[in-house]
């Protein structure tokens, strides 16, 4: 898979290689969807740098994880039946239940982290555009033309 660079952002931040993490063509998609919309949201509000990636890499693998589990538990419900047989078995709430929740957290967490929360948006500051330092001797060392 090619990795093709958002427009405007892939000079600030390269979208990784989810086929290198993740199989499913749906997943596939899906993260980078979910990229294209963080880094994008990102960019317009200038707090998008290169030091963010693994962060925003690490936020589109919680959303498809829970995504994932989401759909297991729409199918199958938050509970799991207990086993036909055995008088001991009781019903459990599903392991895909608790992924998906951890997932959240972990998700509404990298949010806050990035200033994606509507609660954190306002306290997101812009990245800081370094300059050339400039001083006073500047204006009488003149650079040499060695030809």
């Amino acid at each position: 898979m090619t990795v093709t660079p958002i427009e405007g952002t892939g000079a600030i931040v390269v979208e990784p290689d989810w086929a290198l993490i993740l199989t499913d063509e749906i997943e596939l998609a899906a993260a980078t969807e979910h990229w294209r919309r963080v880094t994008t949201e990102m960019k317009d509000r200038e707090i998008l740098t290169p030091a963010n990636a693994h962060a925003i890499q690490r936020l589109v693998l919680a959303y498809v994880v829970y995504d994932r589990c989401a759909r297991d538990v729409a199918e199958h419900g938050a509970v799991t039946k207990p086993k036909r047989g055995n008088p001991k078995a009781i019903a459990r709430l599903s392991p895909y239940f608790t992924a998906m929740r951890e997932a959240g957290s972990d998700a509404d967490r990298q949010e806050q982290e990035l200033g994606l929360s509507p609660r954190r948006r306002a306290g997101a500051a812009k990245v800081e555009k370094k300059g050339r330092r400039v001083t006073g001797a500047d204006t009488y060392l003149k650079p040499r033309n060695i030809a």
